[in-house]
């Protein structure tokens, strides 16, 4: 049973990737649901009401990461939802990310460092 309020969506079609999510953030007391694609992290936010999402941009189709959000948002959802990608830097320069309902975008491959700063911001 986690020990810190609050259940963070993991949404990505890398396996390797869902399982650095679940090992950091369970490992450090959060509820974490894990999702392989964006189809099925919907459903699973829909279930699961998170408190905080994380989605990979380019998963079975190119954009099925701002696709996600975009759904969550039209949803009248105020989760924060942090885009995670190979391209984040470029994505950051050429991209609104606020307009696309993200709150913010964390670059692969994800330090450790900068996803517990966000997730102890947001969830404490």
């Amino acid at each position: 049973m986690a020990d810190k309020s609050g259940v963070i969506l993991c949404v990505d079609d890398d396996q390797d990737i869902l399982d650095f999510f679940e090992l950091v953030l369970a490992g450090k007391g959060y509820e974490v649901v894990l999702a392989p694609t964006a189809e099925e992290g919907l459903r699973a936010f829909k279930r699961c009401q998170p408190s905080l999402v994380f989605v990979d941009l380019m998963m079975e189709e190119v954009d099925a990461g701002t696709n996600f959000a975009k759904e969550i948002k039209a949803l009248g959802s105020d989760v924060p939802i942090y885009m995670v990608t190979s391209v984040g830097d470029t994505l950051s320069m050429t991209t609104d990310y606020a307009e696309l309902g993200l709150k913010g975008v964390l670059q692969k491959p994800v330090a450790i460092s900068n996803l517990m700063k966000i997730v102890e911001r947001i969830l404490g």
